[in-house]
């Protein structure tokens, strides 16, 4: 029995962690690809245009608004995110699932208007901890204060999604996700029944 291809969202405050679970979920799947995003951005470091996202200029992330190129798009802490159409409904229609992060207006946006998709909200261990993975991956100070600032008012939202997983112990989140995953392709909404047994 096979499945209907489906789109996975993973979703939380800046820095939980989000990036680290779709490549510890891609490992387990080789049946998921990765929805890359675009943003406007700056690049960080070790993080490759195309790969890690489309990295554009406003103009250009504007251009494409016009366009209707994107599924969400969002101004998030004074830089442009969204997820273009294309590549998404490309891979789903070779067979393959697609897993995405996103910040929460982004994911709110793009589970409005794809009935396919499972939401999972990633919760910090504590805002201590948060901070500390923002500091580690070399944000600077006055954007560790805004997102920390956020942090309360995103997490208040996490009700709206399909899934809370707090994300403390890496391999014990990863499990979880993946065991959210294995249910979702099981569901009786995904199955694609053979016409005999």
């Amino acid at each position: 029995m096979s499945y209907k291809p489906f789109l996975i969202v993973l979703v939380g405050p800046s820095g939980v962690g989000k990036t680290t679970m779709v490549q510890g979920i891609m490992k387990l799947h080789k049946d998921i690809k990765y929805s890359i995003s675009a943003t406007t951005r700056k690049p960080r470091k070790d993080e490759i245009d195309g790969k890690s996202y489309f990295f554009l200029d406003i103009s250009t992330f504007k251009k494409w608004i016009e366009d209707d190129r994107f599924y969400e798009w969002a101004l998030v802490y004074d830089d442009y995110y969204g997820t273009p159409k294309k590549p998404v409904e490309e891979t789903i229609r070779c067979g393959f699932s697609v897993i995405c992060d996103l910040d929460i207006q982004g994911a709110l946006s793009l589970k409005s208007k794809r009935s396919d998709s499972i939401a999972i909200f990633l919760l910090p261990p504590s805002i201590e901890e948060l901070k500390r993975r923002l500091i580690e991956r070399g944000d600077k100070d006055e954007v560790i204060n805004k997102r920390i600032e956020e942090v309360e008012k995103e997490v208040g939202k996490a009700v709206q999604f399909d899934y809370i997983v707090r994300n403390d112990m890496l391999e014990d989140t990863i499990r979880k996700i993946d065991a959210i995953i294995i249910a979702e392709k099981h569901s009786t909404k995904r199955a694609e029944f053979p016409n005999k047994l």
